[in-house]
């Protein structure tokens, strides 16, 4: 696998206090530059920016692996380890799931730890391992 650099994405939340609660503290991201209308945040090295922006687009969901997964969604793949202590945090500190952390795709090619949440604004959030990074893009 080649080195990766960091993405950087940018969403709408409706309230930033919430986003600065929920990304800063029950996530532990790292805070960046800010103003009234956005706010930067370091997931896992990322640029994540919540941008206010009040008005979205309706909820879309595909079927994968038996569960309704819901679009669009963002996060990050994470080393195996990593993905369980911050599955644990997330359980402990109240997080309801929209899908609860589990392997998907069992015994199969891509098999992987998958977890989605949402934010305050309802913005759907994704994190998921490979015990073998290297089924990150297998067929």
């Amino acid at each position: 696998m080649t080195k990766v650099t960091p993405f950087h994405i940018a969403f709408p939340v409706d309230d930033l206090a919430a986003a600065r609660q929920f990304y800063g503290t029950v996530l532990g991201c790292p805070e960046g530059r800010s103003s009234d209308q956005w706010i930067d945040f370091d997931l896992f090295g990322h640029q994540i920016v919540a941008h206010l922006a009040p008005e979205k687009a309706d909820k879309h969901h595909n079927p994968v692996d038996g569960h309704d997964v819901p679009v669009p969604h963002f996060g990050v793949v994470l080393e195996w380890e990593t993905f369980q202590t911050f599955a644990d945090k997330l359980k402990a500190a109240g997080i309801k799931f929209v899908i609860e952390p589990y392997i998907r795709f069992k015994g199969q090619v891509g098999e992987q730890a998958t977890m989605f949440f949402l934010d305050p604004a309802g913005n759907a959030l994704e994190f998921k391992s490979f015990r073998d990074m290297g089924q990150l893009f297998a067929k």
